[in-house]
């Protein structure tokens, strides 16, 4: 299969929902934080009911070379994009419902041995900080957000490969089949949540 799809260049990748939860406007204002490093490229997978929005914003922003929005993909076909990923992305509203859960994409993340960066509240920003798999800032934090990005660009690959490992071993170590199935709940709650649920 072709890939040609993925930007040359460092990759931060968004996977899954883009809806009102995922404090998109956070991504957004970070993105133009970092706008003239023509090597930044956010790949968005996935759809919802905020990304004709992002792709608007970004459009108004002149950041259409630095998004790529490649839409939904097969399930199967999720390792090999997230394997293309120099790193994970994942931003969340500051809101106490999202705090008290570790979320399914920080879970996807860890296990597919990519280093992360996050800007959110609570568990998931605890798993990820006390297992050193990437790098937290505060939920709605965009100079954080864009702080940290800068970061991870400049470490070397090694580090950041150290980073994923990091995460994939927490992940082997401590998430049961019992958490999973939590989390694949709360996920879907997520979706319905969304109305992305098909009929």
């Amino acid at each position: 299969m072709e890939w040609s799809e993925m930007p040359d260049g460092f990759r931060l990748m968004l996977a899954g929902n883009m809806g009102e939860a995922q404090s998109l406007e956070t991504l957004l204002a970070a993105a133009t934080l970092l706008r003239d490093d023509p090597d930044i490229h956010w790949v968005m997978i996935g759809d919802g009911r905020r990304r004709a929005w992002l792709e608007e914003e970004v459009s108004k922003h002149g950041l259409h070379n630095r998004f790529h929005f490649l839409g939904r993909k097969p399930a199967e076909q999720m390792p090999r994009y997230f394997a293309l990923a120099d790193v994970m992305l994942v931003t969340l509203k500051d809101e106490a419902v999202f705090s008290r859960t570790i979320p399914s994409k920080v879970q996807s993340y860890l296990a597919c041995g990519r280093p992360v960066v996050a800007a959110l509240n609570g568990e998931g920003a605890q798993v990820i900080t006390d297992s050193r798999a990437g790098i937290v800032v505060g939920a709605g934090n965009a100079q954080g957000l864009a702080d940290a990005v800068a970061r991870l660009y400049a470490m070397t690959s090694e580090e950041r490969d150290a980073m994923g490992r990091r995460g994939r071993s927490l992940f082997q170590e401590e998430f049961t089949a019992d958490k999973l199935i939590s989390s694949l709940e709360s996920m879907m709650h997520e979706v319905k949540e969304e109305g992305l649920c098909e009929s």
